[in-house]
């Protein structure tokens, strides 16, 4: 079965949950098809030459959309200009008119590279004799989607999504105070809703992570045999061999990676575990050292500044700082999808401390697989137990390597990627 791969989320070496979700997700569908993948970012974005040659390696045909290929239409270069004054008040009143015409720009060049991708799609699909176009991080591909469906209805289209995204966006609520931001939080999730909604009708698959995501979907489509589990996996290769720990690295130590913004998801669970967690768990402790490591968590946290505490901002391998790690921590309470943090700690052996949310979607059992807290108390407990019990801690990472071995692994991705071609050829 020929499929056209396409995503505008790309990068190698892969650097976070997304990432991983794309590579991991070509590696299976190259396996079990003949796969052409189509960029939706810059050859510079995906990691430039290695990583061009890195995915024409693993798939029949890698090439990149024209709207990457060729030089933004000259409004785009106006649309980021902005008058720098050190009077604000002054600033924000001769940025408002730009900021206004900016979201205009930013309108046109939407539509502008709307109409040429689906039009490059669609030729792409005809041209090489496709059978499917698979949207890889469909969540963000909707108009497209929409678009290329509306003109070619006989196409055959796969929404891959790596969460409910509506959940994402409408689960920070309660975090939010700020009654303007909460409406603007508020409208984002019920618009995502309502795309969740239109395209488990139109497209012909979509894809969830979880038995939990899956649920979601079936509750909004009229045919419920269109939605199908492709799991958030980790290629297990990547993960046999342990690195030396980093210089200086302090132990005993917990971690904690993930991509980090103001006010996301991972800023409030590192912020609850400094404020919350840290204080109770180094009284039993008091050597306990703290590794925040990931996209923007330099910039997001750098008005911490605790000798036991160290954030390195993003690293090209989180690796040697993993797998010497006495405990990884999914301190989350907001988010969407399956965690690649359980995932990668399963692969190296290292125990995990989780909140209920954290673990959402992957079917551990508390006590045996992981352990699952959703106070400060009972999180610093369970960090405490396992620094002092290191034969329960290792028991339980490996019973969780198991349970991801079995689940997921890129081998266990590739039957989900045949059960879905094989509903296609059969549809």
């Amino acid at each position: 079965m020929k499929i056209l791969f396409t995503t505008p989320v790309l990068l190698h070496p892969p650097a976070n949950g997304p990432t991983l979700r794309i590579e991991n997700s070509i590696k299976a569908l190259g396996r079990v098809s003949d796969l052409y993948v189509v960029a939706r970012n810059s050859k510079e974005g995906i990691g430039g030459t290695e990583a061009e040659a890195f995915y024409k390696s693993i798939c029949t045909q890698f090439a990149f959309n024209p709207s990457n290929s060729a030089e933004p239409p000259f409004f785009s270069k106006i649309s980021r200009f902005r008058f720098k004054l050190k009077h604000s008040n002054l600033r924000q009143i001769l940025n408002l008119p730009l900021r206004i015409l900016s979201r205009l720009f930013r309108t046109k060049i939407f539509d502008y590279e709307l109409i040429r991708d689906t039009k490059y799609l669609i030729a792409y699909y005809d041209l090489y004799r496709m059978d499917v176009i698979w949207f890889g991080y469909g969540n963000i591909s909707y108009e497209l989607m929409k678009n290329v469906k509306s003109k070619r209805p006989d196409i055959k289209i796969v929404c891959d999504t790596d969460s409910v995204w509506s959940r994402f966006v409408l689960r920070k609520l309660p975090y939010e105070n700020n009654v303007l931001k909460k409406k603007i939080i508020e409208k984002r999730g019920r618009k995502k809703e309502i795309e969740e909604a239109d395209w488990v009708k139109f497209c012909d698959v979509t894809t969830a992570v979880s038995e939990v995501d899956a649920q979601y979907y079936r509750n909004l489509a009229t045919d419920k045999t269109r939605i199908k589990i492709f799991s958030n996996v980790i290629d297990l290769d990547m993960y046999r061999s342990k690195p030396e720990a980093p210089k200086s690295f302090k132990t005993p130590c917990i971690y904690l990676a993930g991509w980090f913004a103001p006010k996301s998801p991972m800023d409030w669970a590192a912020r609850w575990v400094i404020e919350k967690v840290m204080p109770i768990a180094k009284k039993a402790i008091p050597d306990l050292h703290f590794y925040i490591i990931g996209m923007g968590s330099d910039r997001t946290l750098s008005d911490v500044h605790d000798p036991s505490i160290t954030i390195t901002g993003q690293l090209n391998s989180v690796l040697p700082y993993l797998c010497n790690a006495n405990i990884s921590i999914v301190p989350l309470t907001f988010e969407s999808g399956t965690r690649f943090k359980i995932l990668e700690a399963a692969a190296c052996n290292v125990p995990i401390v989780s909140t209920t949310l954290g673990a959402e979607g992957i079917p551990v059992i508390d006590q045996r697989d992981m352990l699952i807290a959703d106070e400060p108390q009972e999180f610093a407990q369970a960090i405490i137990r396992l620094i002092k019990d290191k034969k329960y801690a290792l028991s339980l990472a490996q019973n969780c390597r198991i349970l991801v071995e079995k689940g997921n692994s890129v081998d266990s991705l590739i039957e989900e990627a045949k059960a879905i071609l094989d509903y296609l050829r059969n549809k």
